[in-house]
């Protein structure tokens, strides 16, 4: 059975950079054709995908969000990490790792409340 577990800060101020990691368990995050992606949670809004990591180790991020976004992992930990920078109290979310199989997210963190506040 896969799991997989968000943790970062609760907190970040404005300006700085957001850093959460997600611990996979059960399953490697290099094993072929699965895709390991960010999504948050903002109040009164839907879902919004942030990026991923492929097997591969190949990144891809939402248009609105590239420019400070970076997705990186860790093979030997069976981690990756999602670092957002210039973060704004839009940024407030909940946010969450999921693994993603062709079209669909079969397996999601429990989600983390990132609150960006001075």
């Amino acid at each position: 059975q896969v799991s997989l577990q968000e943790s970062g800060p609760g907190l970040v101020k404005p300006s700085q950079t957001l850093s959460l990691t997600c611990t996979v368990s059960g399953g490697s995050i290099t094993t072929n054709y699965y895709y390991w992606s960010w999504i948050r949670h903002a109040p009164g809004k839907g879902l919004e995908w942030i990026g991923y990591i492929a097997y591969s180790g190949s990144t891809y991020y939402s248009p609105s969000l590239k420019s400070r976004t970076s997705i990186s992992r860790d093979t030997s930990k069976n981690q990756f990490t999602l670092q957002l920078s210039s973060v704004t109290p839009e940024d407030t979310a909940v946010y969450y790792c999921a693994r993603q199989y062709q079209s669909e997210y079969d397996y999601w963190g429990q989600g983390t409340q990132v609150t960006v506040s001075s």
